[in-house]
């Protein structure tokens, strides 16, 4: 056991709820006395306390720091909250219909004022052009669907393009990291490229979005598994081949933060030159299928 605050001692792997009735026992109050002193109805008390449904970590913090517990206690108490949060949250399946998908993708876009999205190996989604990313979405339709393949690429095609009507709107920030094998790898045939890599200076350009390569050269700080979606550090979006999983947790999302900040380090801002070589070598490529 440690000591933690005041009155009795917490015990080991002590949860919220209980630590709560320690602190509030050892002030000798009561939890309609505790409710009025923060704010919350008395049947909140008592749920926090009893741990029934999720603890809200600020109304836990409140509690916790209202009855005077020390400032590591709070912590620990709120980082527990936000544990539990994680635990329903965290890496839900999302659709697997492709244009299901981009639907959901779209609304919980809209609901994000600042989005960050890597990815090491395709080009990022909202800067796709038509042509590519029909290429791209054909073979994984080819996973799954009842409707027609023709069908269902028409669908979600659309609406992937769809969803980038958001970065015309300068109230939100957008920041995007590719990895140069995007440019290389073959996902497309090369006529379709030359205008894909024109799409990608067009939204570099946009006073809202900030756009970095990483560099064939680069040394990864951290080997770059798969992309994910960051939408206001508070949604975290990762796809799969069959479907795409979604986390709201705390925690885990503040872990991909850092792995996105780590590969922006890694990362220029200064990639004409890097679109320039890529743009001549499928011209190249082009003219030589011509003869």
């Amino acid at each position: 056991m440690s000591e933690s605050g005041p009155g009795t001692p917490a015990q080991e792997h002590e949860t919220v709820g209980p630590a709560l009735a320690r602190l509030r026992k050892a002030k000798r109050i009561s939890g309609a006395e505790l409710g009025r002193m923060v704010k919350l109805s008395q049947p909140t008390i008592s749920r926090l306390e009893r741990d029934i449904g999720l603890p809200d970590p600020e109304n836990v913090r409140r509690v916790a720091k209202a009855l005077g517990a020390s400032t590591e206690e709070i912590e620990r108490l709120v980082v527990t909250a936000e544990r539990a949060h994680d635990l329903m949250t965290d890496l839900k399946p999302g659709p697997t219909s492709l244009g299901k998908r981009q639907q959901v993708l779209g609304e919980l876009e809209a609901k994000a004022r600042e989005i960050r999205v890597f990815q090491p190996d395709i080009v990022i989604g909202l800067l796709q052009t038509s042509d590519y990313a029909r290429a791209i979405l054909t073979g994984f339709q080819q996973l799954h669907g009842t409707r027609s393949l023709a069908e269902s690429i028409w669908i979600a095609v659309s609406e992937r393009i769809t969803r980038q009507v958001i970065l015309t709107d300068p109230a939100r920030s957008f920041h995007f990291i590719l990895g140069e094998a995007a440019l290389i790898n073959q996902l497309c045939p090369p006529e379709f490229m030359p205008a894909q890599i024109q799409r990608i200076r067009e939204v570099a350009n946009q006073e809202n979005v900030t756009l970095s390569i990483i560099p064939l050269e680069a040394v990864w700080p951290i080997a770059p598994l798969h992309g994910f979606t960051l939408l206001d550090e508070t949604a975290l979006l990762i796809d799969l081949f069959n479907t795409a999983t979604i986390s709201q947790g705390k925690s885990y999302n503040r872990a991909f933060r850092q792995i996105f900040d780590l590969y922006a380090g890694t990362a220029t801002t200064d990639i004409e030159p890097i679109l320039e070589r890529h743009l001549r070598h499928y011209l190249r490529l082009i003219q030589r299928e011509g003869e």
